[in-house]
C-alpha cells in the first residue's frame, strides 16, 4: 500500500484531469491519514484539502507529535502516567488518554510509519476539514487555525432527514432488532465467538445478531445507553440519538474519544482503567448508569449535547456557515491561481 497505491491513485487523478471540462479548476480532496496528497497535489498543481474523520484533539495530538517528542512523552516511558499540559489549545490531560499507539512501546509498525508521513504532508495542505463540531472542541480548533485553515462541519454522519433514511450501510444483510426491541429486553453486545448453547441461554435476556442498524437500535425508547468501544462515529452516532454511554475503549483513538465523552463533555460513564474488567464491577458500574443522581446528570448533559449537534447542521449553524466559509475561500483561492 504505501510504496504502491500512490502511484496508482496519482495516474487515476491525472485521468481524471485530462478527461474533466477545462473550465473546471479541480482540487483535490483526501483522508488526511492517505500519505500521498500532498506529493500528488503538489506534482499536479492542485490545492490540497485534508479531510480528518476523528475528533480535533486527536488530530492535534498527532499534528504535534514533534511536541511530545520534546517533552519525553513519545514513545512511552514504560506506561508512566503524567500530565501533558504543553499542547496549544489542548487542557491539561494524562497520558493514559493519549491514542494507543503513542503510548506503545514499539514504535517500529506500520501506524507508526503512517502517521508520521501522513502529518507531514497534512502541514502542506490549503485547507483541513474536521468531522467534528465547533462548540464541543473550540479551544482546540481555534488554535490549529495559528497554523491552516480548519473548518469543523461536522458531524458529516447524519442529516436532519435521517429518521427517514433507508440507505443500506452494511454489505450484510440487515437484521431487524425492532421485534426484540418492542419487548423492552435489556441489550446486549454481540460477539464472534460463543460457548456452546451460550444462545439458547440467553434468549430471555438479551439478542445477539452478526450485524444490526447501530442507528435505530440507539433511537429506541427501550435503549437505556450504549456500551462502546468509543470509535468516533460511534460516540456521534450515539449523541446524535441522545444516548449516554459506558466507554470500554480499546486502541487506536478510543482512549483519547473516552476522555472527551467521560471527562470533557460527561455523557458518559468508564467501565475500566484496564484491559479486564470484573463482574462485580460491571454490574455496579451499570446500576450507577441507569438509577440515581450520577444517571440523571448524565442524560442531561447528553441532551445539552444533542443540541449542540443539531443546532450546527442548522442553516445558521456552526457547521452549516464553516462549510459555506470553506467553499467560499476554495473558490478565492482557485481564482487567484488562475489569474
Amino acid at each position: 500500500m504505501l510504496r504502491d497505491f500512490p502511484s496508482r491513485v496519482e495516474e487515476f487523478v491525472v485521468k481524471t484531469i485530462q478527461s474533466g471540462d477545462p473550465s473546471f479548476a479541480p482540487f483535490l480532496i483526501a483522508d488526511t491519514f492517505y500519505t500521498w496528497p500532498a506529493a500528488i497535489a503538489k506534482n499536479q498543481n492542485l490545492l490540497n484539502v485534508s479531510f480528518w474523520t476523528e475528533p480535533a484533539l486527536v488530530f492535534s495530538l498527532a499534528y504535534h507529535m514533534d511536541l511530545l517528542k520534546e517533552n519525553g512523552h513519545f514513545p512511552c516511558k514504560d506506561h508512566v502516567e503524567e500530565e501533558i499540559n504543553y499542547l496549544p489549545g489542548v487542557e491539561e490531560m494524562s497520558t493514559k488518554d493519549l491514542m494507543s499507539f503513542l503510548k506503545a512501546t514499539d514504535t517500529a509498525t506500520t501506524v507508526d510509519k503512517v502517521v508520521p508521513k501522513a502529518f507531514e504532508g497534512v502541514k502542506k495542505a490549503d485547507f483541513i476539514l474536521h468531522n467534528t463540531v465547533h462548540e464541543l472542541e473550540s479551544e482546540t480548533l481555534s488554535a490549529l487555525n495559528m497554523y491552516q485553515p480548519n473548518y469543523a462541519v461536522g458531524p458529516i454522519n447524519f442529516s436532519k432527514t435521517l429518521a427517514t433514511s433507508t440507505v443500506s450501510k452494511s454489505l450484510r444483510s440487515e437484521l431487524d432488532c425492532t421485534n426484540w426491541l418492542n419487548w423492552d429486553a435489556v441489550s446486549s453486545a454481540d460477539t464472534d465467538v460463543l460457548p456452546a448453547g451460550y444462545l439458547d441461554e440467553i434468549k430471555d435476556k438479551g439478542l445477539i445478531v452478526p450485524w444490526c442498524n447501530q442507528m435505530m437500535v440507539l433511537s429506541h425508547p427501550a435503549v437505556g445507553g450504549f456500551l462502546t468501544h468509543c470509535g468516533w462515529n460511534s460516540v456521534l452516532e450515539s449523541i446524535w440519538r441522545g444516548t449516554p454511554m459506558i466507554c470500554y475503549p480499546i486502541i487506536y483513538d478510543q482512549p483519547t474519544n473516552r476522555k472527551l465523552v467521560v471527562d470533557d463533555w460527561k455523557i458518559g460513564i468508564n467501565l475500566c482503567d484496564g484491559i479486564s474488567v470484573e463482574r462485580k464491577e460491571v454490574a455496579e458500574k451499570i446500576k450507577s448508569f441507569i438509577s440515581g443522581a450520577a444517571s440523571k446528570s448524565l442524560r442531561e448533559e447528553t441532551k445539552k449535547i444533542n443540541a449542540i449537534l443539531q443546532n450546527a447542521l442548522e442553516s445558521d449553524g456552526s457547521s452549516e456557515r464553516n462549510f459555506n466559509q470553506f467553499v467560499k475561500d476554495l473558490k478565492a483561492k482557485l481564482i487567484a491561481r488562475i489569474e
